[in-house]
């Protein structure tokens, strides 16, 4: 049950605007999507000749506005709840498409799960913003930065809220672009460049996936409205049509994600998308664009439960990637390095959660990493801006007492990835990691696929599976195994992401500082535009965990402390209502509190060690890394050059392909433009060349021509045999 949440009102007006239900006409999240679109026109075609404080304010401005408008939306599903669930809101601009059975809006969803993902956007974006002002304050192209910026604002709006899956794909295109415009920003800087063009590519592999699985589901359903797609997926009559190509259009869509949310086999681009400015590596590689992927699965939910073998795919694949990301991500010197792959790992987390069928774990740690990743990546901006745009973290050292609260904001940042009791990181990880040990499918319980029928996808027959006493359930060995997998690879994880981020804290703040004495003299703290954004998010990756407390601890609270300890989870329970209560149940019993306090224990434990080993080699023996080193050469040799993974593509793909390219260049320059256009026009020209002598204007020469055909003519009728 919702907390009941009627207290929560907004004065005036408003208040009486927002009584009913909506269905058609809620207009203000239409101003939502129009405020960076606005600001991105406004600086895009006027910003170079607009003062920098009035370019500043158009950017900040429309993201404060959008962010205005979607706290208004979100107080508006609040108030139409009935403290059981608050339905959602929604709003069609026009109609686009409307050809046979193709019907297309260009129509906006406001429910409990684009709510969360909408004011991450709207809020963290906001205050990239603003930290934006002091970063990119000396930067001459700015105003063409803050209209980039605005315009992937607009085009994230437009995928988080797209009532139907063509207006996600045009906000899903447009982000590529728009991250194209940011990474590659310094295009004169030829790497840098290279670096936008590289995730564009890359983004087009996946995004041709996503199409087929567009197309598939479309022939199959007739539709592409999310709402209408759910009711045949939830329904028992209609759930046998989406079952068989649940698989092929799942993995497909899955393939799609792996593109924009930096997994394997497409994860590549992400780390050298660190490129562009650091503030676009908060916004979009940590706060929105690469979540957008779970984000996806999590609203298709219904069709990704349909398929145990469909989530035991994404649940390897998620924790694959992100176990691999982290062992590169422990021996980066570049501090930005550091943090995408570190992003890669935990984007793995996610699709883990998605996995193992807790969607709810998947969007809980898509709104913590948002608040603590977009504060490391701007407190390395900080430290980068202070260290005059040096990187490189062997360079760096002691800057705690020349950046005191950059040094205290990105500490806090850390605690909290690295999965530290009451900060954020740790209520998301932990609800992932017991999510991946205790769930299972329906249809991996053992006794049930041999009876399973539509019924167990849709109704309550499936809660029956339930062991008679409450105890655990038996479970498919090949699922078990899965689990457990899983489970560990999460653990592992996540004690290396404990090592390799106070590694990167270590090396930065401890110790003496190793940069040169030029560099050390303007060490400086940043300006308050910038610390400003960084205190918030340091506050939010503190509390912004304090929704969603492990069940063996809610579980001691009051009941009215309870229903906000577990608020998340309540919030977001209609959305995912089938799926979790029909089609992923817990084998651990009704209230497994000693098994998920274990679990959490575990994972405290290795998380502590992970922090103590990094102390012991970066700040008390500051000779073990070279020790290590001299002893795993060649392992440190294969992590530094990412497994060669790079490489390995640009001889499988890129290396073909500049082959095939070089060839049908020869092609069309020889065969083509030679032989069959060039030949042609030799021919024309020469042909032409005979006929221009016998049109010399000579009329002598005319009548001697004429002459000479008479005689032929008179030979040829008189004596035939003569010409023969």
């Amino acid at each position: 049950m919702l907390p009941r949440r009627s207290h929560w009102r907004l004065p005036g007006e408003l208040q009486a605007i927002m009584e009913p239900l909506y269905s058609d006409s809620f207009y203000f999240l239409g101003l939502i999507v129009l405020m960076p679109m606005l600001g991105a026109i406004i600086n895009g075609l006027f910003g170079a000749k607009l003062p920098a404080k009035l370019v500043n304010w158009v950017a900040c401005g429309a993201m404060a506005l959008a962010f205005t408008f979607a706290l208004i939306s979100f107080q508006a599903l609040v108030n139409q709840g009935d403290g059981q669930e608050v339905g959602h809101l929604s709003y069609t601009a026009f109609q686009w498409i409307f050809s046979g059975s193709l019907s297309a809006e260009i129509a906006f969803l406001f429910d409990p799960l684009s709510a969360v993902l909408v004011l991450v956007i709207t809020g963290v974006g906001l205050l990239i913003h603003i930290y934006s002002t002091g970063y990119m304050a000396e930067d001459p192209s700015k105003w063409r930065y803050f209209a980039y910026l605005n315009l992937f604002v607009f085009a994230m709006l437009l995928l988080a809220l797209g009532k139907n899956m063509l207006v996600t794909f045009i906000g899903w295109e447009g982000v590529g672009m728009a991250s194209y415009l940011l990474i590659g920003f310094w295009y004169t800087d030829a790497e840098k460049a290279a670096a936008g063009q590289k995730a564009f590519i890359v983004n087009r592999v996946g995004d041709f996936f996503f199409l087929l699985g567009m197309f598939i589901l479309f022939f199959t359903a007739g539709t592409w409205d999310y709402l209408e797609l759910e009711q045949m997926a939830t329904t028992t009559a209609t759930a046998a049509v989406l079952l068989p190509i649940a698989l092929p259009v799942g993995v497909l869509i899955f393939l799609g994600c792996t593109g924009k949310s930096a997994q394997i086999p497409l994860y590549v681009w992400l780390p050298d998308a660190m490129a562009g400015p650091t503030p676009v590596s908060a916004l979009i590689h940590a706060a929105t664009m690469v979540t957008a992927g779970v984000f996806l699965l999590s609203r298709i939910n219904w069709i990704f439960t349909l398929d145990p073998n469909l989530m035991a795919i994404v649940a390897v694949v998620g924790s694959l990637t992100a176990f691999m990301a982290a062992t590169i991500a422990i021996v980066q010197t570049d501090i930005k390095k550091v943090l995408a792959y570190s992003t890669v790992s935990q984007l793995g987390f996610m699709f883990m959660a998605v996995g193992v069928g807790s969607f709810t774990a998947a969007v809980f740690h898509l709104m913590t990493h948002a608040f603590f990743k977009a504060l490391l990546f701007l407190g390395a901006g900080s430290v980068i801006h202070g260290m005059h745009h040096e990187q490189d973290m062997r360079k760096m050292g002691g800057l705690r007492k020349y950046m005191p609260w950059t040094h205290a904001t990105f500490l806090i940042g850390t605690l909290a990835i690295a999965g530290v009791p009451f900060f954020a990181g740790f209520y998301s990880k932990d609800l992932i990691l017991w999510s991946a040990l205790s769930n299972v499918h329906i249809l991996n319980v053992e006794g049930v696929l041999a009876t399973a029928q539509m019924d167990y996808f849709t109704t309550t027959l499936a809660p029956a599976v339930a062991a008679a006493d409450g105890g655990p359930l038996s479970v498919l060995g090949g699922a078990l195994a899965i689990n457990w997998f899983v489970f560990i690879m999460g653990v592992l994880t996540a004690g290396l992401t404990a090592f390799y981020m106070f590694r990167a804290y270590f090396m930065t703040f401890h110790g003496e500082c190793r940069a040169d004495e030029e560099t050390r003299s303007h060490i400086h703290e940043s300006p308050s535009s910038m610390l400003v954004a960084l205190i918030v998010l340091a506050f939010l990756s503190v509390v912004g965990g304090y929704i969603g407390w492990p069940h063996f601890i809610a579980a001691i609270f009051p009941a009215g402390v309870k229903s906000y300890a577990l608020g998340l989870e309540y919030w977001l329970a209609e959305v995912f209502a089938v799926s979790d209560t029909y089609r992923v149940v817990g084998r651990f019993g009704a209230h497994p509190y000693l098994a998920e306090g274990i679990a959490a224990a575990v994972s405290v434990l290795v998380a502590g060690g992970g922090i103590a080993l990094a102390y012991l080699m970066y700040v008390k023996r500051t000779d073990l890394p070279g020790v290590i080193y001299a002893r795993a050469t060649r392992l440190h040799y294969i992590l530094s050059n990412k497994y060669f993974v790079d490489e390995g593509y640009f001889a499988a793909f890129v290396r073909p392909s500049i082959l095939i390219g070089k060839a049908m260049t020869w092609f069309d320059k020889n065969i083509i433009a030679g032989l069959l256009v060039g030949g042609a026009a030799f021919m024309t020209q020469n042909l032409g060349q005979i006929l221009r002598n016998l049109q010399s204007g000579n009329v002598q020469r005319y009548a001697t021509y004429i002459s000479l055909a008479l005689a032929l003519v008179v030979l040829a009728i008189f004596y035939p045999g003569c010409l023969a």
